[in-house]
């Protein structure tokens, strides 16, 4: 077996250009491990990053909490409605499969959401379902694993040969179930329609230097980001930006849950932190000739869709001046992340998204870089700083939103 290769770092590299330290690492791992299928989102929100925001904020920042999410908001500047606001926003919540119908033999049939059918399969899952004698109380079950055709025997040819694939509606979790009453008994334990279901592998280090693999780096990855651009800034906050550092739910099933807390703070800027995809990587595309965005090149950044120009241009001219590293992607109709929540909400605000290429995403193997966690954070540190700078050291304003829309009428003719 080849020997793994560490790269050396010069003592004067930046941190974006540094490995992640093992403690930061460790609490990136316990972010993306939190619970959190969607509309169960509290075990990543209320259970990890609340008390972590806690231990470092400022008595002068408060936290809001919603009624019908598990969201939170950690805002710099409570009640300053004069300060131009900035809302970042990262989403909590996980796809997740459910438990659709019980079967006499103990199969669990499953929805299997946002997942590829043939992706799960022989994978190791815990399923959450509430003790029947306690209604409110919830148990995990462990042990059991996703199943389709259970073995090749009992596949049709064109399985076999690839010819055909799986449909949704074959998928099962296994429990191991066998003699008398099966059902009932699976039953007994409370499991219900509607019982979520998600994959069991917490990250861990990749073979390639900084890299690292698991299960739902899609999400945990953009709370992540929001938690640590938090933490630095508080250590010297900000005097003439109010930051909203969002923990968002719903995302999965269409955005709903930053929508309903962007629509009711309506921050000025608002900007979605998410995965993206590593195009350059990705099998089976390449007549696409889609943008080559790169898991190890830097942090993404949208334009097109509802992104502002202006906003992007500030995020831009701040990772230039830091030689923080950063990707240009695009958009057509919608992002694809919170960074629609205004548009959504039906308020206006300057958008955009910023996000890290990973590899499979929707999967148990999805694989992402540290440098780029590393750019987004420090990048999104030096833009808000930035912002706090502006205008003689008086900040950004509403009215430099309004008129900093780019004049294409007057682009210099080449």
């Amino acid at each position: 077996m080849a020997q793994k290769t560490t790269s050396k770092k010069s003592t004067n590299t930046p941190a974006w250009g540094e490995s992640m330290p093992k403690a930061q690492f460790e609490f990136m791992r316990e972010v993306l491990a939190a619970p959190s299928p969607v509309g169960m989102e509290a075990a990543m929100s209320y259970g990890v990053l609340k008390p972590y925001f806690e231990k470092f904020i400022p008595k002068t920042w408060a936290i809001h909490q919603f009624k019908g999410n598990a969201g939170i908001v950690i805002d710099t500047h409570p009640g300053r409605e004069d300060l131009t606001s900035a809302m970042i926003i990262g989403h909590a919540d996980k796809i997740r499969m459910q438990v659709r119908h019980i079967d006499k033999d103990g199969k669990i049939w499953v929805n299997t959401d946002s997942f590829l059918p043939c992706t799960l399969i022989g994978h190791e899952v815990k399923l959450f379902s509430q003790d029947p004698k306690k209604p409110g109380n919830y148990r995990c079950i462990e042990g059991g694993t996703i199943e389709a055709l259970g073995a090749i025997h009992f596949s049709e040819p064109a399985q076999r040969t690839g010819d055909k694939g799986l449909k949704p509606e074959m998928m099962y979790l296994e429990l191991q179930m066998h003699g008398d009453r099966c059902k009932e008994r699976i039953e007994a334990l409370g499991i219900r329609p509607g019982d979520p279901i998600i994959l069991d592998r917490p990250i861990r280090k990749g073979f390639s230097d900084d890299t690292f693999y698991g299960a739902y780096l899609d999400n945990g990855l953009g709370c992540f980001v929001v938690a640590e651009i938090a933490k630095i800034l508080a250590k010297a906050p900000l005097k003439n930006l109010r930051v909203l550092y969002t923990i968002a739910t719903h995302e999965e099933i269409g955005r709903f849950g930053a929508t309903a807390i962007a629509g009711e703070l309506k921050p000025d800027i608002l900007i979605g932190s998410d995965v993206n995809h590593d195009y350059d990587a990705a099998p089976g595309i390449g007549a696409k000739r889609m943008n080559p965005l790169t898991m190890g090149k830097g942090f993404t950044l949208t334009s097109g869709s509802v992104t502002s120009e202006f906003l992007n241009t500030l995020i831009e001219k701040s990772c230039r001046k830091m030689s923080i590293p950063y990707q240009i992607d695009f958009a057509g109709r919608d992002t694809g992340t919170d960074a629609m929540a205004a548009a959504l909400a039906g308020f206006d605000s300057a958008s955009t998204s910023i996000g890290f290429p990973i590899r499979n995403m929707h999967t148990i193997s999805e694989t992402g870089h540290t440098a780029d966690v590393m750019a987004a954070i420090h990048g999104m540190v030096e833009t808000f700083r930035t912002m706090d700078k502006m205008n003689r050291g008086k900040g950004i304003t509403r009215d430099d939103l309004k008129n900093g829309h780019p004049r294409l009428d007057d682009a210099k003719r080449l």
